[in-house]
């Protein structure tokens, strides 16, 4: 959730440190702070809540002359959200800063090695102890990088970290292992940051880091090193063609809801120069040189889980290859049984999703084929896979994942037919009316979405005040139905669960009552008559229903919900933007902080 940047260049430090921190704000944060140094001393400003403490601060002192520093908006996982535990942290002789993202999982056994060593400590963070720890491996002679390398050995777990020295201050070095940083080349001046808009407006140039890379930086050179040998490592610059503008609001109230109109463009682009419109064939040239798998596994957490649960059906219908959908915590622990004939596509929207690369690299050893799907060039799903599907979806900023949800089903839409077509097992006339019909669907849902958001507000004026909700779907909805609790919890904080609609009567209608809602995905397909008949079970309780459904379908429940009725799977479009819609307008109605996850920092100790 936090986020990093660090700067060293020709422009007064702090501020362009500030207004990166305001870039990355979307990330979720209850802390922020500074580091520069100034006249040969090291200057700390750390702040509780939100960047305007933080600003508070800064106009208060002196720091135009800095033109190298570190800035870090906190998300609490070891300590309570104070100004003591914010980052940058400092050594114990006041002569490193540091930020860091992610968890040190052995900290504590560090933290009692350093105690006994004359160490004291003025956070709860694990941190304090890995700067601290960097400090102690300066003393046999090493130099900074030499320590950074040496600390970064004694630790296990996941940090990003960008350390400063008051004696050398032109010059950063950054580190990472499952955590995100990416390197910023300027003009006399460079940035390292966890995500790319902290530096945009400065430069489009980036080097993606990969796990166990140390990058130096000073205004007018860098390099890579392995973080463990400190050799150096070659690597390629990426440029970034999207702009700062994509990344900011235009006009909407959140991101969320940008993102979610923004959906018709996504589908457009996801699908451009992939659909030959002379035989009405998918091109998928990633995968030319793959043959359609006799088996295949998708991995995935959160809502990328939730999109590959809808592409299983698709692709074992259209292309008839068994498919598992795993989820990826769990697929890396486990006893796997693989092969080399076995293909695993991993979804992530980052690309840096740290079970499902963690998952990957456990399939690898058997010697599967890796696909990666994903949105961000350069990312370590794009680097680490065999093959690469990118979404194109563009910079998805808030936290509740929308339209990358949506690309990626048109991806996995995509996918089936490719195979579909391998293996001849698509028929002629289901190949075109796949490809009209998703091609006329971004006029339609362009169309549709301001009238399904005025029917989103209705309903959210009407359901706000439950405390926990139903999802219900069948087939290529049931995992709409898990999105749609996913979204509503995520974002509104009202407990919601997804479940098949057939294991409604497996134990969750014990709970149905007037004040226990339940919202029903009821299209029309094969399964209507199911899902009707589950519904009626419900209103049998005195169950309140908003059921998602089409015009002239015999459906009498509370609050039905009539969408236009597209072609077979093309439904799931337009359900999944009402589902979302209506999370956003309940949340935004009960006055959340939509675009930033729920700060239970007071409560929380460790991840």
């Amino acid at each position: 959730m936090c986020g990093i940047i660090g700067y060293t260049g020709h422009r007064p430090a702090v501020p362009v440190l500030v207004e990166g921190l305001r870039r990355l704000e979307y990330r979720g944060y209850d802390s922020a702070g500074v580091a520069y140094v100034q006249n040969g001393e090291m200057s700390v400003l750390r702040a509780e809540g939100k960047l305007a403490s933080l600003e508070e601060k800064v106009a208060g002192v002196s720091h135009h002359l800095a033109t190298t520093g570190i800035g870090h908006t906190r998300w609490a996982t070891h300590g309570v959200p104070v100004e003591r535990n914010a980052h940058p942290h400092v050594d114990n002789s006041g002569r490193l800063a540091m930020i860091h993202n992610g968890i040190i999982e052995n900290f504590e056994e560090q933290r009692e090695w350093l105690k006994e060593r004359g160490y004291h400590f003025n956070s709860d963070t694990d941190s304090e102890v890995l700067v601290n720890l960097i400090s102690e491996g300066m003393k046999a002679d090493r130099s900074l990088p030499e320590a950074i390398s040496w600390a970064l050995g004694r630790v296990e777990g996941a940090y990003a970290i960008v350390v400063l020295d008051c004696t050398d201050p032109e010059r950063l070095y950054a580190a990472r292992h499952a955590s995100p940083m990416v390197f910023g080349k300027g003009v006399g001046e460079n940035f390292v940051a966890s995500d790319i808009p902290a530096f945009l407006p400065y430069t489009r140039e980036v080097i993606f880091l990969d796990d166990d890379e140390l990058v130096e930086l000073t205004p007018s050179s860098w390099r890579v090193m392995d973080v463990k040998t400190l050799e150096p490592v070659e690597k390629t610059i990426d440029h970034i063609n999207w702009d700062v503008q994509a990344a900011q609001k235009g006009g909407y109230k959140h991101f969320m809801l940008k993102e979610i109109f923004e959906q018709p463009k996504v589908i457009t682009d996801c699908f451009a120069g992939r659909i030959n419109m002379q035989d009405m064939s998918v091109q998928l040239p990633e995968l030319e040189s793959l043959a359609a798998p006799k088996r295949l596994h998708i991995l995935a957490c959160g809502t990328s889980y939730h999109a590959g649960m809808w592409g299983k059906y698709l692709i074992e219908s259209w292309a008839r290859i068994p498919v598992s959908v795993e989820i990826a915590s769990e697929f890396r622990y486990r006893d796997l049984i693989l092969d080399e004939d076995d293909v695993v596509l991993s979804i992530s929207q980052s690309g840096e999703t740290a079970d499902t690369l963690a998952g990957m690299r456990r399939a690898k050893e058997f010697g599967a084929t890796i696909i990666g799907l994903c949105n961000v060039v350069g990312s370590s799903v794009a680097r680490e896979a065999d093959h690469v599907l990118y979404t194109q979806a563009g910079p998805e900023i808030s936290v509740a994942s929308t339209k990358a949800m949506c690309s990626q089903l048109v991806l996995l839409y995509l996918l089936a037919m490719h195979w579909g077509r391998q293996k001849k097992t698509l028929p002629d006339d289901v190949r075109d009316n796949a490809v009209k019909s998703i091609l006329a669907l971004p006029t339609v849902l362009e169309t549709e979405l301001p009238r399904l958001r005025t029917r989103a507000t209705e309903l959210s004026r009407l359901y706000s005040a439950s405390h926990s909700f139903m999802y219900l779907g069948r087939g290529f909805q049931f995992p709409l139905a898990l999105e749609g609790a996913l979204k509503l919890k995520e974002i509104s904080y009202i407990h919601a669960e997804g479940y098949a609609s057939g294991e409604m009567k497996h134990g969750p209608i014990a709970l149905i009552d007037p004040e226990f809602p339940t919202f029903a995905l009821a299209l029309h397909d094969e399964l209507f008559l199911k899902v009707k008949s589950n519904l009626e079970e419900v209103q049998a309780r005195g169950g309140r229903i908003i059921a998602l459904t089409h015009p002239g379908l015999d459906l009498n429940v509370t609050d039905p919900w009539i969408i236009p009725e597209l072609w077979g799977p093309l439904d799931s479009f337009m359900a999944l933007s009402c589902l979302q819609l209506f999370a956003y307008e309940v949340a935004d109605y009960l006055g959340k902080d939509v675009d930033q996850p729920r700060n239970l920092a007071k409560s929380v100790t460790v991840e």
